[in-house]
């Protein structure tokens, strides 16, 4: 009984959804609060409030330092000479490819190996509310603000200097805001550095997913709802409950939980980033994996591709079992619209498959993957097998763990560029062999998000790893490592953006519903888009595709099942 209850807190903490002690908990915190809206004057900025205090005492590597120098023409020079396979002209091209929708994003990387040591850095996801300001040491020893700055003054006031030129609907008066759900000390201090930059106030609003602490059919609290969307797709803010509803011209986002469900995908207030590019794979895994797909087509020719683990979209819970079958029995399943590492379960034995079975799950379709384990016992399958590099061994025991490296990027007008990096390990050592019975999360899974008793967030931040004098040695990267993990977040980032161009009607600026539902087909996914963007009603999921949505080869990917149904047929024969 011990153990069962172990395991049910665990996974409670890996859930995205509360259990009802803990929204009870919720309500009884919130309704003391008062801090829901903040206001930030110009020059408020300090530097203790937005970063991790081990931070502000580190040095950046002297590797890191140098990379971040790189221009994009050195990149791709350094690149092209150890892989000459690669046309230079074509990647130059692609990495400075300037994006309508993702403007800013970070992806998560492992460093892998194969059977005959050839390295990649291989893309797990890309994020489009990405956290890392807090864990970047500075560039300069002089800039304060570090790269919160750096990213309101090349990528967020651009934007909205453009729009205010352009963009015949924008609105000229209004307030400036940051919107987020997690992650205060990041989100404040983005709000910091847009009013310095700005030379205005900027308010800083908690925009909750109340659906997340609500039964079904129940309202959201009035009290704790300080922002919403007018008929007519104008963001407002509220500071206070007495107050007037203040309507926002321009906002930075950093809402991660499910933003389609009360951000429309049509507002009129302009967002870095737009609820598009979440569903178009900054939080949608299944439409990033095939987003991915698309353009690695097009590079196909050119000697370079996004690096990603096989994957499999659109896989109904009963057909779990017999994809985690065809990988050897070891894989990684993911809803494939949570965060911060929720909802993500490694299989490597069959009482984890159990486990994952037993549960309750929000949304009808998963994604399955191969598991990048060890050189005895990652997945088997039919594309390149790959295992962890692992961080340095230790001094004392030898003992190597797995961990992520984190590329945030941010777009210019020459393309995309770094901005910050960051590493998590995990808990627990990577063995040579898996013991039976050994919960394989503890040694692959990275994330620092984790769920407290009371529902709110908290970070384990002992297995953060930072790119400084100190830690950076010990992940055993060199700037070569460093440049393949940029063109790599680059790449698929661009690849998310292109996506977004498919789902967004060029003429009329609403999306595609019809579209979306074809390349994925998830009933719940669609019944939280509609409730974030009530005009979209008027459309109807099952209405005809146009062919000038995708091209016929596009369309063909996106639909091909035929993996599916030879490896499904392949377990229930198996099973006779």
């Amino acid at each position: 009984m011990a153990g069962e209850s172990i395991l049910h807190v665990e996974e409670e903490k890996r859930s995205s959804k509360l259990n009802p002690i803990q929204k009870e908990l919720f309500f009884e915190r919130e309704s003391s609060r008062t801090d829901f809206c903040k206001r930030y004057e110009p020059d408020e900025f300090e530097s203790r409030k937005h970063y991790y205090p081990r931070v502000l005492n580190s040095q950046l590597h002297p590797f890191v330092s140098f990379f971040f120098n790189l221009s994009t023409e050195q990149m791709v020079k350094r690149y092209c000479h150890l892989h000459p396979q690669a046309n230079s002209e074509a990647l130059l091209s692609a990495l400075k490819y300037v994006p309508k929708y993702l403007r800013w994003a970070g992806s998560d990387l492992f460093y892998v190996t194969n059977e005959v040591g050839n390295r990649a850095m291989l893309i797990v996801e890309t994020n489009s509310c990405p956290s890392g300001q807090k864990s970047m040491p500075h560039l300069s020893d002089d800039d304060e603000y570090g790269c919160y700055r750096k990213l309101v003054e090349l990528t967020f006031k651009p934007m909205v200097l453009e729009a205010q030129k352009n963009q015949s609907d924008f609105i000229h008066e209004g307030v400036l805001a940051v919107l987020y759900d997690k992650n205060i000390m990041e989100a404040s201090g983005y709000a910091a550095a847009l009013a310095t930059v700005f030379n205005e106030p900027v308010y800083l609003v908690e925009c909750r997913d109340f659906t997340s602490y609500t039964r079904p059919g129940e309202t959201s609290p009035p009290d704790l709802v300080r922002v919403k969307w007018s008929e007519d797709g104008v963001c407002h803010i509220k500071v206070t409950p007495e107050e007037k509803w203040l309507p926002v011209r321009a906002c930075f986002r950093y809402v991660t939980q499910r933003p389609w469900n009360r951000i429309p995908v049509d507002s009129r207030t302009l967002i870095l980033n737009p609820t598009v590019v979440c569903l178009a794979g900054g939080r949608n895994k299944s439409l990033a994996a095939l987003a991915y797909d698309l353009y690695n087509k097009e590079l196909k020719h050119h000697g370079f591709q996004i690096t990603v683990p096989q994957t499999f979209r659109e896989v109904s819970k009963r057909d779990v079992p017999a994809f985690v079958e065809w990988l050897g029995g070891r894989a990684v399943v993911k809803n494939p619209y949570s965060n911060a590492g929720q909802g993500v379960y490694t299989v490597t034995n069959e009482k984890e498959l159990n486990d994952l079975m037993q549960g309750h799950h929000d949304y009808d379709q998963f994604i399955v993957q191969q598991l990048i384990g060890n050189a005895e016992w990652s997945s088997i399958t039919s594309k390149t097998r790959y295992y962890h590099v692992g961080t340095m061994p230790s001094a004392k025991y030898l003992t190597s763990y797995v961990y992520d490296l984190r590329m945030m990027v941010c777009a210019t007008s020459k393309g995309y560029r770094p901005l910050a990096m960051y590493s998590r390990q995990a808990s627990a050592p990577l063995p040579e062999q898996l013991s039976e019975g050994h919960d394989s999360w503890t040694i692959l899974g990275t994330n620092l998000s984790v769920r407290k008793d009371d529902g709110a967030w908290d970070t384990e931040t002992d297995r953060l790893m930072l790119v400084d004098r100190k830690d950076f040695n010990r992940l055993g990267l060199g700037i070569d490592d460093l440049i393949k993990a940029f063109i790599q977040t680059a790449l698929a980032t661009s690849a998310i953006d292109k996506m977004c161009c498919k789902l967004i009607n060029e003429h009329t600026g609403s999306l595609n519903l019809s579209l979306l539902a074809t390349m994925n087909p998830d009933k719940a996914l669609l019944a939280e888009v509609l409730q974030g963007t009530p005009s979209l009603k008027t459309q109807h999921p099952n209405a005809p595709l146009h062919t000038s949505d995708l091209s016929f080869s596009d369309l063909d990917l996106a639909l091909n099942q035929e993996p599916h149904t030879q490896i499904l047929d392949h377990y229930t024969q198996k099973k006779k």
